[in-house]
């Protein structure tokens, strides 16, 4: 992070973590610290290969941010939100109904979540490169060369060592994943500030409390820095919901559609939703800070047969079509945005409903 003098900002005070009694979820560790041995690596390949083939989450923690650093993130996050007027927003909106494309704002309520209700929920999707490829409003001008520094942080000193992680659990050449995922090439990786505002209890009883429907991200990897605000949840393998739990100054690590492609269903694409947070935390601001990692664009997302592990006896690969029919990564970004929140979903078994995709059928779970 940049260590000359920091504009100044508003302190954005989060909420205390919640006291209720939750199941959660029990998720592995990776302590990052460990990655700079040959022993360090062997024990976090071993785990990180587990965590994510099984569970798809994962807790990150000694990722190189102080929880001070950490807080001033959090104050940066804000900006956005507090400091810009409604007006100024719609003149950086993300357009992604017509582009598919995700930089910029989404407003509040432009996904439909269930029964007529519609999101409350405001998020601004910024480029990892921070550059002339977006326009921000005028409050966040000062504080670009931070959040550049964020972004090059979280791809370089958190992303790539995780890739590299997983690509050893799969007996790949180490920088396999890495090399799809190049800071400077074009792509929509990049930071995500979302901030969720309470509903009213109509729409709590027309949702069912729920905020976002159970999905997977669209890419690679999603990085989201541990937020006290409960809310999360996720589908445990026994097929049970349970909540993620924060850990100060920790992150909170998924695989989404494109690894689980690209790993032949090896590592899952994890379901998640956001639900009503507990009693203690209901009228509180969920301020978060994500960084969403793709590959290029031009990646195909068809598995890595060449892997030992998908060619052991026994080995399943599990594809969600033919290899030579495989979208490339942008062409199933563009597919999923451009849907999310906007189309009529079919019902399929259970509680899941089902929509159609570039051929491959994409799951929400309620």
């Amino acid at each position: 992070m940049p260590a000359t003098t920091l504009p100044a900002i508003p302190h954005f005070i989060p909420a205390s973590p919640t006291q209720e009694s939750l199941e959660w979820a029990d998720l592995p560790i990776i302590d990052l610290y460990k990655a700079g041995t040959e022993e360090g690596l062997a024990e976090l390949t071993s785990v990180a290969r587990d965590a994510m083939h099984t569970h798809g989450f994962m807790y990150i923690v000694n990722h190189g941010l102080s929880q001070a650093q950490n807080d001033r993130i959090v104050d940066i996050a804000d900006v956005p939100f507090s400091q810009v007027s409604e007006n100024e927003k719609k003149l950086y909106a993300s357009n992604m109904k017509e582009t598919g494309k995700c930089g910029g704002y989404k407003p509040r309520e432009y996904w439909h979540i269930d029964n007529g209700v519609r999101d409350q929920i405001d998020n601004i999707h910024m480029y990892r490169s921070v550059d002339g490829l977006q326009e921000y409003p005028k409050a966040l001008h000062p504080l670009l060369p931070e959040i550049r520094a964020f972004c090059e942080h979280n791809h370089y000193k958190i992303l790539h060592p995780i890739l590299r992680l997983l690509a050893r659990g799969m007996e790949l050449p180490e920088d396999t994943f890495v090399n799809m995922h190049n800071f400077e090439a074009l792509g929509e990786t990049g930071v995500r500030f979302i901030k969720y505002y309470p509903r009213s209890e109509e729409d709590e009883v027309k949702a069912k409390n729920v905020w976002l429907k159970g999905h997977t991200d669209i890419g690679s990897i999603t990085i989201l820095w541990s937020q006290p605000v409960s809310g999360l949840q996720i589908l445990s393998p026994d097929g049970k919901w349970r909540w993620v739990k924060h850990t100060d100054n920790a992150l909170v690590v998924n695989v989404g559609d494109a690894l689980e492609m690209l790993s032949g269903g090896f590592y899952k694409a994890t379901i998640h939703r956001v639900v009503q947070p507990p009693a203690d935390q209901r009228t509180a601001l969920r301020l978060g800070t994500f960084y969403f990692a793709l590959t290029d664009e031009v990646v195909k997302l068809s598995p890595l047969i060449e892997s030992p592990v998908l060619n052991r006896p026994g080995a399943e690969v599990k594809r969600r079509c033919a290899d030579a029919d495989a979208p490339t990564m942008s062409e199933w970004r563009q597919a999923r945005v451009l849907a999310y929140g906007q189309t009529v979903l079919t019902k399929g078994e259970g509680n899941v409903e089902e929509e159609v995709l570039n051929g491959l059928v994409v799951k929400h779970y309620n």
